[in-house]
């Protein structure tokens, strides 16, 4: 059972990490600098996890079985990352651009899930949807 929520425990503790360092950008910093730097602190620490990483593929049997998804990966970061520094700048409070965002993203997903990964939508994931819909106007209503 630990181990799977672990990795949500991640996503968790690293999106309220994400998402405070966001907000404290200094807006004297360029955002495509900032960007640069973050991701080479994460390549760095990228290197040092794949070094301990006793268990996974090398380095160089990931480079050749990669595709276009890990391409696309990295142009999704990129205007995440470029994106969400962008809106706080632009005044977006930390607590509504992330659950906005969040919330649009899975309804966009949804109907990606279903038609190109064939999975199934239970009667209670519908429900949790129809909430989100209800948050989403609730929250972008001033």
């Amino acid at each position: 059972m630990r181990s799977h929520f672990a990795p949500i425990v991640m996503i968790i503790f690293g999106g309220v990490l994400y998402h405070i360092s966001q907000k404290s950008v200094p807006k004297t910093v360029n955002p495509f600098a900032a960007i640069m730097f973050a991701y080479a602190i994460g390549a760095a620490l990228c290197v040092i996890g794949l070094a301990f990483d006793r268990g996974g593929a090398t380095l160089l049997d990931s480079v050749r079985n990669s595709n276009w998804a890990v391409v696309a990966l990295g142009v999704g970061a990129l205007i995440i990352e470029v994106g969400f520094l962008l809106a706080y700048r632009a005044g977006w409070s930390i607590s509504v651009a992330s659950v906005v965002t969040t919330i649009s993203v899975a309804l966009i997903l949804i109907p990606i899930g279903l038609l190109v990964f064939k999975e199934q939508l239970s009667l209670r994931s519908a429900a949790g949807i129809a909430c989100c819909l209800i948050g989403l106007y609730l929250i972008s209503k001033k």
